[in-house]
């Protein structure tokens, strides 16, 4: 009587009973927003805009969360503000007005979370990029 309840063996497959392998790759991006000084209190910004200052030899590379805000002073360069409070000035070539970035800018994540010139962009909002030529150091002028 138990065999009768018992399924019957069957040699057909289900269509759970195969093994089969798969692989699954996830990428990330990483990109960082780097907000503009504008939102800030109208004394800094009058602060900022009214110094006057002198460029010196800036560093190779930038550490990406040591970048606080950013600044657009001049048609072909963006100034950075960095949380040491130096302040350092990323200069474009010459076909990449600055202009475009008045709406905000990325730097696309690394694996060295570093910003560096002669090997990363700056993007704007709207989608184009600007390859950093070089740093700048900005020092007060007396």
């Amino acid at each position: 009587m138990l065999l009768a309840l018992a399924p019957a063996a069957s040699t057909e497959m289900g269509p759970f009973d195969r093994v089969e392998l798969a692989q699954l790759s996830i990428h990330q991006r990483i990109v960082i927003r780097i907000p503009r000084v504008f939102g800030r209190r109208a004394e800094e910004r009058s602060e900022f805009a009214e110094q006057r200052w002198v460029t010196k030899k800036g560093p190779k590379c930038v550490p990406m969360g040591a970048i606080e805000g950013a600044v657009i002073t001049g048609s072909d360069s963006v100034d950075l503000l960095v949380a040491d409070g130096t302040r350092l000035r990323a200069e474009f070539d010459d076909d990449c007005p600055a202009l475009d970035f008045y709406s905000g800018l990325y730097v696309k994540g690394t694996s060295d979370a570093m910003v560096c010139a002669d090997r990363d962009s700056i993007r704007s909002r709207s989608g184009s990029a600007c390859k950093i030529e070089r740093f700048r150091r900005l020092v007060a002028k007396r």
